[in-house]
């Protein structure tokens, strides 16, 4: 697929130029009042919530203490505690807000020019991309981490309820629209196969059963006790409980309901898991009750606005985020971790280390072997789930064909799968298309659309590279963005497709290892099976160094931003425990 369109390196941006460390700093104006510890739990906002966000690469966030002053080195009279937070992706910004809300002074360190992490933001040509997350789901996630600011989520996010919620387009076949709502999923399933409306009744209260029971029990834990098991709540739920664990989601899919359609709009959330849906546990049917009952959302602006409203809280907290700084190791002393030094030899000392980095890479290049918590055994007995390359188009005339979310299904889908979890090469047929475009119009110039394309790979760090931040496309990833490009035009009837591309880029599974240091090329996270799961998915605090904790994706309790957010809380409740 040849490139089309200017760079984004060559696009006027307020991107941060390249440096050992930068500072990022919010605008002079304050968006939120800043909280100290003594002040009431509650705020209220001094700006209306569009003005709350700014661009990713905006200047630093403003300190009260000289940014020349390390960690652990604080001029008052009163020492402070103090924290490092390695990355600046959604989990970094949420646990630095947390933490500096705790009284904490703390200092984020990313690598990269920018905030966000995998959910990042380019603009090429009038065209502005997100380059990872799409999917707003979970709203009470979101609402609950904004809360303990004082906050909702629509205080500081311009959300959309999508209508439809997607489009489905099954190879050969007419497209249908899925929306949101317990009674209208009900009457699309009854009317694809007649009867199968009060089956998805009964499947959607087991879903809204098994979502609530996570919630209550099994996301905001960090299992460092047995108590989420015992609670009186789960007394006569463990049989089902187990059989929920021990049961694969498409075999129980399969059980209930014989239109491949509707088996595939009930299997493919497994995706939304980096997991495959034959060995996903049957417990992540909850999934149905996010998009089917609680609908699908967007936040206008993409999920760049929610990095910008986290970036925004992290740095009203009082933390300081430093840009293009590289942590080469954790350093530590004794059982205790002391803090990080950098690629340049710089050293920052804390009281606390918390890597919101890939779990794999944090264990394997940021620690020696004798203060790791997980050993090459472990990671060998989990599934760094699926790899990804992103397209990510620009076309020169509006494309109504499309919804918001698109997913194009392949009549035989197994071989898909099998080709992404089976193979250290393969890629699915069944891909997903967003047109954030159809909600936002400031994403494309007008006439114009805006896509995004997430084709499932095989994750192995050799796949191949995009055109986004290098010159030329591997001819792996080339060559799928081309095939991707043929199947929307021919399965979604858009005539003469490709002639209306003006701009065209491309991210694959060598761009998540070198960017994000994501464990074998990983897109989304190791992969919900059974192993991957609850506290077989890990601990968020290290065995061997008493004050070192993890957050991200790539811990507990999962994948998806909203997990990210639930995860940050989850380190401080560890923290406040461990004190």
């Amino acid at each position: 697929m040849p490139r089309r369109g200017s760079s984004p390196r060559s696009v006027p941006s307020s991107r941060a130029p390249s440096a050992p460390s930068l500072y990022y700093r919010a605008p002079a104006a304050p968006v939120l009042p800043r909280r100290t510890p003594s002040s009431p739990s509650s705020l209220t906002l001094s700006t209306p919530p569009l003005q709350l966000r700014w661009h990713l690469h905006a200047s630093p966030c403003q300190t009260t203490a000289s940014s020349t002053s390390p960690p652990g080195h604080w001029g008052g009279t009163v020492a402070e505690r103090t924290a490092i937070v390695i990355g600046a992706g959604v989990a970094g910004l949420a646990t630095a807000a947390l933490l500096g809300r705790e009284g904490f002074r703390v200092t984020v360190i990313e690598r990269l020019g920018e905030v966000g992490g995998r959910a990042g933001e380019e603009t090429i040509d009038g065209y502005r991309f997100d380059t990872g997350p799409s999917w707003y789901l979970m709203p009470e996630a979101f609402d609950h981490f904004f809360g303990i600011f004082g906050l909702r989520a629509s205080d500081v996010l311009d959300l959309v309820d999508l209508a439809p919620a997607y489009r489905i387009f099954p190879e050969d076949e007419e497209p249908l629209d899925v929306y949101s709502g317990r009674d209208r999923a009900i009457a699309l399933f009854d009317a694809i196969e007649p009867g199968a409306g009060p089956t998805l009744s009964a499947y959607l209260d087991s879903a809204a059963e098994a979502y609530h029971l996570a919630v209550e029990h099994f996301l905001y834990t960090t299992f460092d006790s047995p108590r989420p098991f015992f609670s009186r709540s789960l007394r006569g739920r463990y049989l089902k409980l187990a059989r929920l664990l021990t049961e694969g989601l498409e075999g129980v899919v399969e059980k209930k309901f014989r239109d491949r359609r509707l088996r595939q709009i009930l299997t493919y959330p497994a995706v939304f898991l980096s997991s495959h849906p034959a060995r996903t546990p049957s417990l992540y049917h909850l999934m149905s009750h996010t998009d089917l009952v609680e609908g699908v959302r967007y936040p206008r602006r993409g999920f760049s606005a929610v990095v910008s409203a986290l970036a925004s809280l992290a740095c009203e907290n009082g933390a300081e985020i430093r840009l293009n700084a590289d942590v080469e190791a954790i350093t530590y002393s004794g059982s205790s971790a002391t803090g990080v030094r950098l690629t340049d030899g710089t050293w920052l000392l804390a009281d606390a280390v918390v890597s919101t980095a890939d779990l794999h890479f944090t264990e394997t290049r940021l620690l020696p072997p004798s203060k790791r918590t997980f050993s090459d055994l472990w990671f060998a007995a989990r599934d760094p789930g699926i790899g990804a390359v992103l397209v990510m188009l620009g076309t020169d005339k509006k494309l109504p064909q499309l919804a918001h979310h698109n997913l194009l299904f392949s009549r035989d889908w197994e071989p898909d799968f099998d080709a992404v979890f089976d193979s250290r090469d393969g890629a699915s047929r069944s891909i997903y298309v967003s047109k954030p475009s159809a909600t936002d119009p400031s994403t494309a110039p007008a006439g114009c659309e805006n896509l995004f394309v997430l084709i499932p790979v095989a994750a192995a760090e050799g796949f191949g590279h995009g055109d986004l931040y290098e010159d030329v496309a591997s001819p792996a990833v080339a060559s799928l963005g081309d095939a991707a490009i043929d199947r929307i035009g021919s399965w979604c009837g858009i005539e003469n497709f490709r002639d209306h591309i003006t701009v065209a880029r491309t991210l694959g599974p060598t761009d998540f290892a070198s960017r994000y240091n994501a464990w074998s090329g990983g897109a989304l996270g190791p992969a919900h099976t059974l192993r991957g799961s609850a506290f077989l998915r890990g601990r968020n605090a290290s065995k061997k160094l008493s004050n070192l904790y993890y957050a991200g994706a790539t811990t507990l309790p999962g994948v998806g931003v909203p997990m990210c957010l639930i995860s940050a809380e989850n380190v401080i409740a560890r923290m406040g425990r461990s004190r």
